[in-house]
């Protein structure tokens, strides 16, 4: 049999990180599957998804836990990878004036329409000829079926006058 295991890290940003932990991962016959990593003001924070073999996961989760010895924050959730069906796959982009409680207001709004957000990038960078600052996302996500793409832009672009979303191909 096979463990999923989500790995969440957490460490002051530094080289070698993502070394450790692969070689961790690599050493009990682990495969790292899926991962998102980034560094945010001076942290490196990343999320990972292994496989590994159900015998060899107690040991793996021994050792992934060890690195904190190291200055690496670690934390497995043991998972069952879900295949979606029957939903929608859209990746779009929003731009809009920044301001406090943006994200609550998209996440509020995709929530309450069932939508699954799968990931988010976001970053707020000065608004070209503009001493302004813009919002920008990018957001992966399975609509419901009950839900069109049509309807889902409307509904972000009425958040406010000001919010641009664009479909992008995925």
């Amino acid at each position: 049999m096979i463990d999923h295991l989500v790995v969440t890290v957490l460490a002051e940003d530094r080289p070698g990180i993502v070394e450790r932990v692969a070689q961790t991962v690599s050493a009990h016959s682990g495969n790292w599957m899926e991962s998102s990593m980034n560094r945010l003001a001076g942290k490196f924070a990343g999320i990972l998804l292994v496989e590994v073999a159900t015998q060899n996961s107690p040991q793996l989760q021994k050792a992934l836990a060890a690195l904190t010895e190291q200055g690496i924050t670690i934390g497995i959730e043991n998972s069952t990878p879900r295949h979606e069906q029957h939903k929608i796959a859209l990746c779009i982009d929003i731009i809009a004036n920044d301001r406090p409680g943006i994200v609550n207001e998209i996440a509020a709004l995709l929530s309450s329409n069932n939508v699954n957000l799968e990931s988010l990038e976001t970053y707020c960078a000065s608004a070209p000829m503009s001493a302004g600052i813009m919002f920008h996302a990018q957001a992966h996500m399975q609509l419901p079926l009950a839900l069109s793409q049509s309807t889902l832009m409307r509904l972000l672009e009425s958040l406010s006058d000001d919010l641009m979303v664009e479909v992008v191909d995925i």
